[in-house]
């Protein structure tokens, strides 16, 4: 059996892969752990000289990887090459930041532990299997598999159906500067996602719906196998009085409409104070009638979503809300125009359920207060931004966003930063990649105490008396008995 990657503006065939079944994907995990000791022997400087490698051959061959990247998922060539950058940035980071991240370091003991030495290491946990998205093929598996890999684990990669060339021209090049087989590629539909599940490697890292999240899990607590989940989102953009509207309506503008909508952390809500409400919904409308589907933004990739955005429009227009751009005529298989609505319900499916197209919806508060119940106010959780042209105010209602992650005065500008780490909560998953937080995502701490000396109280022991037992309790009366 095959699998056939179409171009989704066109429906031609650009390339064909086989489908493992479950005895192929052991197999294959197999392989990957056998090699897995031998990359992890490596050190890191070892491991350093590969990922440095792999990062120079993806840096010549960017238009390469770009250029498949536009035939598989149709987003436009720049968005493409953009999209490299970033995930060859993310590489970099975690290759230079490993060993400062994950090495060895010594810890204080603590008085009671006075007698010895503390230590703590970051250990790879083996074979990490990561199910990566279509709508970012090359960036967001990255997110896992240079992390990964950096941390001293083999990879075995399941890419998307809808971009199943991208993830295999990766683990191609990878295998053209090293001779190391750590990193391996599954290709299939759903069913070979699932036997990466249920085949015993160290952790998942899934990328994609929550609905396929849940599945996800349920298939992995079967052999109480970790996951780290990016699932859904629902982003929303608070608008302060005081911000540079012309500045903000030009983000929010790239952040619901970019790659046609089809973004994890894309803005699919904005609410606006009163006093500049109007002038926003005009900017952001005059900006939206500027794009082209086909040229500014692609196709919908996925050719399921078309009817989901065409219901979400056509729910928010019957319960009252008015397309001040676009409307229910924007839906042309297989591309979608920009949509903006405004006066949507709340409980509408606009503002509800995940779109994953080119639609935003604007809404009017009275109050920052007002602004943040709403956006919180979804099972989603996220990326989120805040403009204003105040730092403390735009602080401030930042750190209340239930989000995992919040622009000021930008959209999505927390994915391109590799130090920080990117991941929700709720419905929209658990764990981190990137930064730190994603080198330790795929590792297991490992703590050692060394005995330096004998103390002077025996406690570890059945030969300690009762004078060393009021001598442990005159020491934590000592530490944690004062006020």
């Amino acid at each position: 059996m095959m699998l056939e990657s179409y171009q989704p503006a066109t429906g031609e065939v650009v390339g064909k892969y086989p489908v493992f079944d479950e005895a192929a994907v052991q197999a294959t995990v197999e392989a990957a752990r056998q090699a897995a000791t031998k990359w992890a022997a490596k050190g890191f400087n070892g491991r350093k000289e590969h990922l440095k490698a792999w990062k120079h051959l993806l840096v010549r061959r960017i238009d390469e990887l770009a250029k498949l990247m536009q035939e598989e998922t149709g987003k436009p060539l720049d968005d493409a090459r953009l999209e490299c950058v970033v995930a060859i940035d993310h590489l970099g980071w975690a290759t230079k930041n490993a060993e400062k991240v994950l090495g060895p370091r010594r810890v204080p003991s603590g008085l009671i532990g006075i007698d010895f030495a503390a230590a703590v290491e970051y250990q790879p946990i083996g074979v990490v299997g990561v199910i990566g998205p279509w709508n970012y093929p090359v960036l967001t598996p990255m997110g896992s598999i240079g992390y990964a890999l950096a941390a001293g684990n083999a990879v075995v990669f399941k890419p998307s159906e809808y971009s199943t060339g991208v993830g295999v021209w990766l683990v191609d090049t990878f295998a053209e500067v090293s001779e190391e087989p750590v990193l391996q590629v599954v290709t299939g539909y759903a069913e070979t996602g699932a036997a990466l599940c249920k085949a015993n490697v160290g952790k998942i890292s899934f990328t994609g719906s929550t609905a396929t999240a849940k599945k996800v899990m349920a298939a992995c607590a079967e052999t109480l196998t970790p996951v780290l989940i990016e699932a859904g989102g629902k982003d929303a953009a608070i608008v302060a009085a005081d911000a540079d509207l012309d500045k903000a309506a030009d983000a929010v503008a790239f952040g619901a409409f970019g790659n046609a909508g089809q973004t994890c952390v894309g803005i699919e809500r904005a609410y606006v104070e009163a006093s500049v409400y109007d002038a926003f919904v005009d900017k952001v409308s005059e900006l939206a009638g500027r794009i082209t589907a086909g040229v500014e933004i692609g196709p919908i990739t996925m050719p399921s979503q078309v009817p989901v955005i065409q219901r979400h429009i056509e729910d928010a227009l019957a319960r009252g809300g008015r397309a001040v751009v676009g409307g229910v005529g924007s839906v042309r298989a297989p591309y979608v125009e920009p949509v903006v609505l405004v006066g949507v319900p709340e409980d509408s499916e606009a503002v509800q359920e995940e779109t994953f197209g080119p639609t935003l919806t604007i809404t009017k508060v009275d109050d920052l207060d007002e602004a943040v119940a709403k956006a919180n106010g979804s099972r989603y959780g996220l990326g989120s931004a805040v403009f204003s042209r105040s730092r403390r105010t735009a602080y401030q209602v930042a750190r209340r966003l239930r989000s995992g992650m919040t622009s000021i005065n930008s959209v999505q500008s927390f994915a391109v930063i590799p130090s920080l780490p990117f991941g929700g909560t709720g419905d929209s998953g658990f764990g981190r990649i990137h930064g730190p937080d994603g080198l330790k995502e795929f590792t297991r701490p490992k703590a050692i105490a060394r005995r330096r000396f004998t103390a002077p109280v025996t406690t570890l022991s059945f030969s300690r008396t009762p004078k060393d037992i009021a001598k442990t309790l005159k020491t934590l009366s000592f530490l944690h008995g004062r006020r």
